[in-house]
């Protein structure tokens, strides 16, 4: 008998996360996850390994062990909840497109130079992954007081182009075309990629991988109002905890 799902319950619970912010993190379905807690389902090995990998925890006692509370702040200090042990991150600078960007973005954002010149938010998040922050400008992603309102910042990580596949359907993205860049859920389907609005009465829009210059998987988002969204703020600023505490290692 595995107690992996017990064990990954106690540290999902530990880190304040929600099952949906906590699978996002692993590239793994919200349902997928909650199969694995109540022990329904068993994961793939390769999800062992990340999860043992980021939290520094022993395959061995992460299967075949039920880890306490007391244990796993044992592990490493990446699961430390002590505040006088945390040092303080480096932080990472995202260039943002801001509404008055957004032309030049479009014809330049290939380019190295105009990058670096665009403006940047500095955040305490990994310098590993290339992240772009953009200024929401419309309605088109919210719906009955939820989701993305004007002047909200939404943070999206670089998704290669062999990557947009595996990207798990509905997630939010950033996207660039030729002509514009989007806001929307991601859909891999027989006909292709579709960007999908939450607001209703906005048609799908398609596209093949060609016609997608940049796709930012939204990893934060920073509202400019209190949404009412439920347990998204506590998650988005879980995750961003979770980001700290991994620098550290």
């Amino acid at each position: 008998m595995s107690f992996f799902g017990r064990n990954i319950k106690k540290i999902r619970s530990l880190k304040l996360l929600s099952q949906q912010a906590f699978a996002e993190v692993f590239d793994l379905k919200r349902a997928t996850l909650g199969a694995y807690e109540e022990e329904r389902s068993e994961p793939k090995i390769d999800t062992i390994i990340k999860i043992a990998n980021y939290f520094s925890i022993p395959i061995d006692d992460l299967l075949t062990k039920e880890l306490t509370i007391n244990q796993l702040l044992k592990f490493n200090t990446n699961l430390t909840t002590d505040a006088d042990q945390m040092e303080v991150a480096a932080l990472t600078k995202v260039p943002i497109i801001l509404p008055e960007c957004v032309a030049d973005y479009l014809n330049h954002h290939s380019k190295k130079n105009f990058i670096a010149d665009l403006p940047v938010m500095s955040l305490p998040i990994s310098n590993e992954k290339i992240f772009r922050a953009y200024t929401v400008t419309d309605l088109e992603m919210a719906n009955q007081d939820v989701g993305f309102y004007p002047n909200d910042v939404v943070v999206g990580e670089l998704v290669p182009k062999s990557a947009y596949k595996k990207l798990n359907n509905r997630t939010p993205v950033i996207v660039v075309t030729d002509t514009d860049i989007l806001v929307r859920r991601y859909f891999s389907t027989d006909k292709g990629y579709v960007l999908r609005a939450d607001h209703k009465g906005i048609d799908d829009q398609v596209f093949n991988a060609k016609q997608i210059y940049e796709l930012w998987r939204i990893r934060y988002v920073f509202y400019k109002r209190i949404p009412e969204t439920s347990g998204e703020i506590s998650d988005q600023i879980n995750l961003l905890r979770m980001e700290i505490e991994k620098l550290k290692k």
